[in-house]
């Protein structure tokens, strides 16, 4: 890449760039008026940003101004983790699910849902980060089943822990459709864990990348007896099976990169990102993602009522 060009182009975006923007610092919001040459450098300090070389450094820094001009458009952006990726950066790493539709049992509603909050009732375990393994989908997988673990008395918030590697590693093709850091889908979690159980992280760790599957004979294991679907598109019976513990949904997850806080509508619905559907409240569904829990609000976000992102269009739950 030509350095000279590289300088003229980030010399040109950073005079055009100083906005007001929301910098998210760990679990709040700053709102903080300045060029994007402090925003970078506080960028830098916040989330432990090293680059090989000044020239990939100023790349980096010509990506991150031009970010900043998409914050500017939604009042739910704001500077994140994300901010010195490309969209197609980001979606190669992050944005790695692979649909796939094909359930033993489904699940209808039988009358209008309540709101829920499994959050409040104590039956969501903490925020997780993925980091560069495309591996949201064994994330939403483990999260679901440790939440219905927890309804049913098994466990303790602070503690059930289970091992999304073991689905990484393990729940792979040709017995499950699923590639790994290179993308999966929650069914085929759901159908690893029915057939083989689920150890603990403390036994099997998180690497954030592929590995040879482990004998997990000697470990002790959480099981569960099956899994239903949602109807595609059905958000009334979405919110109903909600009051039975948190779903694992498909959603558009393209502008969540820049997500920070407050109610979030901007997407269409290509799913390609699994997730956490964990509440119902206040004309909103409460997300739990995998990013880790400086991203949004404190590693969740609040998506706007109905099939916002897609989230009604493939959903599933594990049932113990």
């Amino acid at each position: 890449m030509n350095k000279t060009l590289i300088l003229a182009l980030v010399g040109v975006l950073a005079l055009t760039a100083t906005t007001l923007v929301a910098f998210h610092n760990h679990s709040h919001n700053i709102r903080v008026d300045q060029d994007p040459a402090t925003l970078f450098k506080q960028f830098k300090q916040t989330y432990n940003k090293k680059y090989a070389d000044p020239t990939f450094e100023t790349y980096r820094f010509g990506v991150f101004t031009q970010n900043l001009e998409i914050v500017k458009t939604d009042s739910t952006f704001g500077v994140t983790q994300f901010m010195d990726l490309t969209p197609a950066e980001f979606a190669q790493q992050f944005l790695t699910l692979h649909e796939k539709v094909n359930s033993t049992e489904v699940y209808r509603a039988q009358g209008e849902a309540t709101e829920v909050d499994w959050t409040a009732k104590g039956k969501v375990t903490p925020v997780k980060n993925q980091g560069s393994c495309g591996s949201c989908w064994a994330f939403s997988t483990i999260g679901a089943v440790e939440s219905a673990l927890l309804i049913a008395g098994q466990g303790e918030q602070n503690t059930l822990n289970l091992a999304e590697q073991e689905l990484v590693d393990c729940a792979k093709s040709p017995k499950y459709d699923s590639e790994g850091c290179n993308g999966g889908w929650m069914v085929e979690g759901f159908k690893y864990i029915i057939d083989n159980k689920i150890s603990q992280t403390a036994n099997y760790p998180y690497t954030a990348k592929d590995g040879k599957c482990k004998d997990t004979s000697s470990f002790k294991k959480f099981s569960i007896s099956k899994y239903a679907e949602i109807p595609q598109g059905d958000c009334n019976s979405l919110n109903s099976a909600l009051e039975q513990g948190p779903i694992s949904v498909a959603v558009d997850a393209t502008n969540f990169q820049f997500y920070t806080s407050g109610v979030f509508k901007n997407c269409k619905a290509n799913l390609n990102h699994g997730v956490l559907l964990v509440a119902n409240v206040d004309s909103s569904l409460k997300i739990k993602n995998s990013w880790g829990p400086s991203w949004g609000e404190k590693g969740f976000i609040r998506l706007a009522a109905g099939n916002t992102c897609g989230v009604c269009n493939a959903a599933s739950y594990p049932i113990v």
